[in-house]
């Protein structure tokens, strides 16, 4: 099992719902199972904000830690590889092998940091589509995923509806609340506030005397808050409640006193060793832009018109 490479684009490049283009993409992905004679049994799943292409198994038998969907994908699982030819690719943006603000902008030979153009969940879609037929699949059994794996599932069955037989949206939405919105832009200040962000600039180089410092005190933060988004105020309390951590009485101090405390920080240490702080800047955006059914705008007379008394 392994990971395997292409770059696509290379005659025409991918237009962007920004209205930028890329050319020559480079896109990560996995495939599991084979794809039947027919071209009929391939199923795409989509990964959430922190995936990659490394959805089921081992890259090696050294590996401890399986793909983010092993449970899921495999002989006789619910996405049974026996049958199914599964497909599992590591969307553009990101941090994990496909072209992202880490990727080397062609025009300057540097990396792309905040130039990388922004992108949406349909660009996302568009540059999949690209490899499924790349492949050469002309239509889907179905495409599944989970949390903004979900966006773009229903991304897919909305701008392909004839190449997508069933479309599975687990945990997913089809726009972010403004309570979404809200956290999210205060992990993005939390990464962008840190000494180390340098307005985006802050890869490696060769030529570089010692390794440079990446923003991981924001990026560590920014995983924090959106990890006490993943679970309801009920689950919290169900999962860590006022349990002590390894201590039998409070501090009184400000060391990590309540478990909760050391869950957010080990998920927030973790994750600064496997996530770039700028991909996470692009999908975050990228989620909140979704909005597949937005409703009409309103023209400007309709809207009632302020007295600075209006809002007392």
């Amino acid at each position: 099992m392994e990971t395997q490479y292409v770059t696509l684009f290379t005659d025409a490049p991918l237009t962007l719902d920004s209205g930028a283009t890329l050319a020559d993409v480079t896109i990560a992905y996995e495939t599991y199972g084979e794809l039947s004679p027919n071209r009929d049994n391939a199923i795409l799943v989509c990964h959430a904000l922190s995936g990659t292409a490394h959805a089921a198994g081992y890259h090696s038998p050294e590996s401890r830690k399986p793909g983010w969907w092993d449970h899921y994908i495999g002989p006789g699982k619910p996405f049974d590889t026996d049958r199914f030819f599964v497909i599992s690719s590591n969307n553009i943006g990101g941090c994990n092998g496909t072209t992202g603000p880490s990727s080397i902008n062609p025009e300057t030979g540097r990396p792309w940091g905040l130039k990388f153009p922004m992108i949406t969940i349909g660009d996302i879609v568009r540059a999949q589509h690209a490899l499924v037929e790349f492949l050469g699949v002309k239509k889907l059994l179905c495409v599944a995923g989970g949390s903004m794996g979900g966006m773009q599932a229903a991304q897919w069955a909305l701008d392909y509806p004839e190449q997508v037989a069933s479309c599975v949206c687990i945990a997913a939405t089809p726009r972010l609340s403004a309570q979404n919105i809200a956290f999210n832009a205060v992990a993005r200040q939390a990464i962008m506030a840190d000494p180390h962000f340098n307005g985006g600039d802050y890869y490696d180089l060769p030529g570089d005397p010692e390794p440079r410092q990446r923003p991981a005190n924001g990026l560590a933060l920014a995983r924090m808050m959106a990890h006490i988004t993943y679970l309801s105020e009920q689950g919290l309390h169900e999962k860590f409640g006022r349990r002590l951590q390894d201590r039998e009485s409070l501090s009184y101090g400000f060391e990590t006193d309540f478990a909760v405390e050391s869950y957010l920080m080990y998920q927030g240490s973790k994750f600064v060793h496997q996530f770039d702080a700028n991909t996470y800047l692009y999908i975050t955006k990228a989620m909140e832009y979704f909005d597949p059914f937005p409703p009409p705008k309103r023209p400007p007379d309709a809207w009632p018109h302020a007295t600075p008394n209006s809002w007392s």
